[in-house]
């Protein structure tokens, strides 16, 4: 078996927001980083994770003991990451909305009410890695809502940060949930 070393990838990501149906970067922009209306979430801490996460129904018979076959029922992806600067900005992304208000001298954050439980406010994510060749990777994940706990510690000899859950969510029958372009020159 032969190993192409360029293939091997290593290195940071960085996180990009925009509200949920965004005019999306072209797919020939990939080296380039997203401009407005996409904002960089900033520093992460920990990396940034891409999960895909898939369920199947297995199919049987009597007559054999193997599984004949699978058919899917469930798949979502994920992109998780810790947003190592714990600004308001950042808290709206992470509790899914909510309001930054700048006064003088200070900043304030309210979240949404409670009648988001019924219609969330949904958002776009752009993550920008590294792909095989030392080119780009972006992947686009086209409707997302943080789903995982939201928790900062203050502690002596550790740095705050908010930890992020986006989920992918359906969008529709020509549209995926999410879009992965790789740089190849």
């Amino acid at each position: 078996m032969s190993v192409t070393s360029s293939n091997l990838i290593q290195g940071p990501a960085d996180l990009y927001t925009a509200a949920f149906g965004a005019t999306e970067p072209l797919d020939s922009a990939v080296n380039a980083a997203p401009t407005t209306p996409w904002v960089n979430a900033g520093a992460t801490d920990g990396g940034v994770k891409l999960v895909f996460n898939q369920s199947f129904s297995e199919l049987s018979v009597d007559q054999i003991v193997d599984t004949p076959e699978r058919r899917m029922t469930s798949r979502e992806a994920t992109i998780q990451t810790n947003l190592a600067e714990p600004t308001l900005a950042n808290l709206v992304i992470a509790l899914n909305g909510g309001t930054v208000t700048t006064g003088s001298g200070n900043s304030t954050y309210d979240p949404v009410s409670s009648s988001a439980a019924i219609a969330p406010t949904y958002i776009a994510a752009i993550l920008d890695g590294v792909a095989p060749g030392k080119f780009r990777r972006r992947v686009i994940a086209r409707k997302v809502l943080s789903t995982g706990n939201v928790e900062q510690d203050y502690k002596k000899d550790g740095q705050a940060y908010w930890p992020v859950t986006l989920t992918t969510h359906y969008v529709s029958s020509s549209i995926t949930p999410i879009h992965v372009v790789d740089q190849t020159s």
